[in-house]
């Protein structure tokens, strides 16, 4: 009897699991269906995991006439530059406030602890009236250069650099290398799975911001995928529902963060990887 009791305990783990990952996954599959659903199935039966009539009208809707091609172009420019410059600029930063001794570095990277606490919210006006004055407003260096800089990058890369043995950095510098020799093609190599941290979160952030991107353009041709999609969420093609369309835009939204996390995902757990004993 005790042992059918233990044997029970045992999987109940996996049962409360099952019934989480189902409670998670449920909305995707429903989405996933729905767009290959006709408006009215839909719209009649909005939860329905069978597809009666199999359509794929939804998604040539999307790519033939409205602007959705636009809005992917838009968002892989953006979120491509964003995520390779702020990965080399935290870096930067996160190596200086590790290991370079100056005067003041305490209370710099007090800043930038205070600096995580600070709701994006609101620094959304300041931000706009900064754009705007350096004359960057409506354009890609006003939607690229201001999400550069990331406080909770500089502070993952600091923990991390702080983590590598300093002997290997000595070595270097009795052969002679310099201080960006060093972090160039010694330490930035040994910190890949916090680059690639750094990376996934970069590329994620960015992929799906839509505030700063309301405040620092205003032109149609700048549209990224967030404020298409919103737009669409919102009646942009059509009167009526139109339930496929707004789910075929966001899963097909979804695709490239999905792919860059699963490319990625084992780097990130491998947190040992490039250290050195000392």
């Amino acid at each position: 009897m005790n042992i059918r009791r233990e044997g029970v305990w045992a999987w109940a783990p996996f049962v409360v699991l099952i019934v989480l990952a189902t409670i998670y996954i449920a909305p995707f599959l429903v989405q996933v269906v729905n767009s290959f659903r006709p408006d009215a199935d839909v719209v009649r039966e909005p939860l329905s995991l069978g597809i009666g009539t199999w359509t794929a009208a939804a998604y040539e809707r999307l790519f033939t006439r409205s602007d959705f091609p636009l809005w992917t172009m838009n968002s892989f420019i953006v979120t491509l530059s964003v995520t390779l410059g702020r990965v080399f600029f935290v870096s930067l930063a996160g190596y200086a406030l590790a290991r370079i001794p100056f005067r003041g570095r305490g209370l710099v990277y007090a800043l930038f602890i205070a600096i995580m606490a600070v709701p994006g919210v609101v620094l959304l006006i300041p931000k706009f009236l900064v754009i705007n004055q350096l004359g960057m407003y409506d354009s890609y260096s006003g939607m690229i250069i201001p999400l550069l800089a990331d406080a909770a990058g500089v502070f993952i890369m600091k923990n991390f650099f702080e983590s590598i043995p300093v002997a290997v950095e000595e070595q270097a510098r009795i052969d002679g290398a310099g201080v960006f020799r060093i972090f160039w093609s010694i330490v930035l190599p040994m910190s890949l799975p916090a680059v690639m941290t750094i990376v996934i979160l970069s590329f994620q952030g960015s992929w799906n911001e839509l505030s700063h991107f309301i405040v620092s353009t205003q032109s149609t041709e700048l549209t990224t995928l967030t404020r298409g999609v919103a737009q669409l969420a919102s009646g942009q093609l059509s009167q009526g529902s139109q339930f496929p369309i707004k789910l075929a835009a966001a899963l097909l939204m979804t695709v490239p963060v999905a792919l860059v996390f699963f490319i990625f995902q084992k780097r990130i757990m491998n947190v040992g990887a490039g250290a050195v004993k000392e």
